[in-house]
Parts: structure tokens; sequence; C-alpha cells
């Protein structure tokens, strides 16, 4: 399999050679970026002492990259390693060294999947262990780091229905991706169910935990933007089709003297445009965050930044997780609970079923069937205080309840140092 890959992927890269090169001139800044992937200035670190192990732990992008803070934290303080970190995307670079950086030896890019690239980079790196957090599966990779005979974990782990499909269709690449590594760390037992489903070695799956579970409620990152009048309802990555559901519920709310303020923040920032063109066919005052906080409080806050959305969950009284009445299979609802919000969200939650079910059973979060049903639980928590600090704080007591998951990622760790 892996030198069909390495065929292939020569092949693309001579066809796809005149686009590469005209997008490097047309956006010269990617051409640094590019070279660092490929290797260009990586050298040893001086400073690393002799016959000290190594841990590289890697995250694709943002949400990834926050993911792994808890675990990186716990590794620098209960484990004498060289501690190296790894982004793939720009904003996920750019989160690193703004939350994980303090934690760390050393931040690299993450190499380009070309094998004599990724020879380089090991060669340079001597990891003794290395980490992947959630996703970003790469053969050569991976394959490298096998024959060198280097342990690879996988933790975090999460396999979401529309995943699934696609692993069981293309079963014959990425079952030998899932089973290179010699230990997987699942978030679920489900998740850890449909490994097992695909055929991958069951001795080597264990659930572990969610990462999330042991993150502290991040600190917001400016102080502009506190209206301490109104009752903050915030929504977090939001899909197309959302956006009009929660702006009309919201509209209806402050049509009946709700003293209220709505913030959405788009899953994909760069839909914003489009969601200021809704809120104003709406009728609705609009701010963008990226523009500076408002100076005073506008219908609708468009947190178009990228890493402030955890922060802003500290300053909301309601939350609601998108990507969840939209058929988007959900995101994770655990940044709003860690905060001690309540937490509302609609009927898909594929991608985060046991713990949607454990928050609602918990009485931590509140699941909406549609448009109508997300008014009339907004109208509840809205007019009822009591209820609002009931269901925030059994979000909060669901999370620390679950807490502990990253003692059981080390204990991971050490087996494989």
């Amino acid at each position: 399999m892996i030198i069909i890959y390495n065929i292939a992927q020569i092949l693309l890269i001579i066809l796809v050679w005149p686009l590469i090169a005209l997008t490097i001139a047309v956006r010269p800044r990617h051409w640094g970026h590019i070279l660092k992937r490929l290797g260009w200035g990586l050298c040893p670190d001086r400073r690393k002492e002799p016959g000290k192990k190594t841990v590289w732990v890697h995250a694709l992008s943002v949400g990834e990259v926050t993911s792994s803070l808890p675990l990186v934290a716990g590794i620098r303080k209960d484990l004498d390693v060289e501690l190296v970190f790894s982004a793939t995307t720009r904003t996920g670079t750019r989160m690193a060294a703004e939350i994980i950086a303090p934690h760390v030896d050393r931040l690299i890019p993450y190499p380009i999947d070309i094998i004599f690239v990724i020879l380089h980079f090991i060669r340079i790196i001597r990891p003794d262990l290395f980490i992947l957090v959630e996703t970003d599966f790469w053969p050569n990779q991976l394959a490298a780091l096998q024959r060198k005979k280097i342990p690879t974990l996988l933790v975090n782990g999460r396999i979401s229905g529309k995943s699934m499909d696609s692993y069981r269709r293309f079963g014959f690449f990425f079952r030998p991706l899932f089973n290179s590594f010699s230990a997987l760390g699942m978030q679920t037992a489900e998740d850890g169910r449909r490994l097992t489903a695909m055929g991958i070695d069951a001795g080597k799956i264990v659930n572990l935990g969610n990462l999330k579970f042991d993150s502290q409620p991040s600190s917001v990152i400016e102080s502009g933007g506190n209206w301490p009048s109104a009752i903050r309802i915030l929504a977090g990555s939001t899909h197309r089709g959302e956006e009009e559901m929660l702006m009309l519920a919201y509209g209806e709310l402050k049509k009946a003297g709700r003293n209220l303020s709505l913030v959405i923040a788009p899953r994909d920032i760069a839909r914003s445009p489009e969601v200021v063109r809704l809120a104003t066919s709406l009728g609705l005052e609009t701010s963008c965050r990226s523009q500076g906080w408002p100076d005073h409080q506008p219908d609708l806050l468009i947190l178009d930044t990228i890493g402030e959305l955890a922060a802003c969950y500290r300053t909301c009284d309601i939350a609601f997780t998108g990507g969840s009445l939209v058929d988007e299979g959900g995101h994770n609802p655990l940044e709003p609970a860690v905060a001690g919000v309540p937490v509302l969200f609609g009927p898909h939650m594929e991608d985060f079923a046991e713990v949607a079910s454990e928050m609602i059973a918990a009485g931590g979060a509140i699941r909406v069937a549609d448009a109508d049903a997300l008014f009339h639980s907004l109208e509840r928590l809205v007019d009822d205080s009591a209820l609002r600090q009931a269901t925030g704080q059994a979000a909060a007591a669901y999370v620390r309840g679950k807490q502990g998951v990253v003692g059981n990622h080390l204990d991971l760790i050490r087996k494989y140092l």
C-alpha cells in the first residue's frame, strides 16, 4: 500500500505542480510556510540534555490544539522528557504559539508527507514517542515511525458515523494506518467498538476518555464586550440554516421585552459576511468581533476570530452547540459545560452521541427537536434564572465527574517510554 501511495503522490505532484507554482506566485506568503514544512531551517535542538527522551505531540488545527493542551500540560508537569509540538494549519500553529508554547521545549511545523521530508524530520527530532491528537493520518509518517520502531499513540480518538462510512469504504487504506499505531486511545467505548468493527486489532484499543474533560475554563482575552445587564446567548460552531433559526428565536424574545444579546460563532468564519447579510435582512444591528468589541450592546455580535470561543463561553448565560439543528453530526458541547453554562443542542449530535446523552441525563443539557422547540427552551431559560443556574451547575458537575482523563493518558504514555 505504501509503495502505491508514494507512486501516486509523485504523479500527483507532477500533475499539479503548475497550480502549486501559480499559488506561490499569487500568494508568496505560502512559500515560507511550505518551505518550513519541507524542513527548511529545521536544526537539532542543541539545548537538549543528553540521554533525555523526546516526546513529539502533533495536532492538526485549532480544535485539536485546544484539545491537546491538558495533555501537554500534564506531560510537562509529570514526565521528565523533551517535549516537541507540531500543528499542520497556519491557524493551528498560531494557536499553539499562544497556548502550547509555554509548556513545550520546541514548536515545529508538521512535515509534508513526502518520504525524504519525513525522514529528515525524524532524524532531526529523534522522537522516542510520537503522539497524534484526534486526527491527521499520513501514511509515510506512520510507516517511517513504525520501521524505526518508534512507538506511536493516537489519543482523543473519535470515529464519527460519517468517518466510519469512509473508513469502511476505503478499508484497504485506513486499516493499515490504524493498525500501525502502538495503541489507540479513544474518547468513548462506542469509538472503540467502531474500530473493532473495521477489523482493527482490539488489543490496541483503549477507552481513555475525552481530554476536554480536563480542560480549564479559558480566560477572556479582552475585557470588552461585557454587558452585565443583558442575558447573553452564545451559539458556537454554527452551520448554514442554524443562524436564521437562532436569530428568529432571539428576535421574538427581544420583541417580548427581554434584555438579551446574541453572539454567533460560525464554524467557518469565512461565512461571517453571509451571516451579517442574514442578520441585516432580519433587522438586527450587527457587529463583528474582528473589528473590536463594540462600545455598546448590539443585537448580534459575530465571533469571527480564531481561538476565542472557549473564553467567550465564560461570559455567556446560555450556550447552543452548532451543527446539531442541521445534519452535521454536532460539535463538542464540553467547552460550555466546563464553563458551567447550560447547553442546548439539536437532534443531530451523532458525533458526540454518548456525551450528549450523558449530559442530558445529568441535567446539564437540553435537546431541542426543531426551531419551535429551540424558541421555547430559550424562553424557559431566559425567564428562569434558577433553571439557568441549576442547569449550568449540572453541566459543570458532569464534567468534574469525568475528570482524570489526563492521568489515564499519562499511564499509557509511561508504558512506551
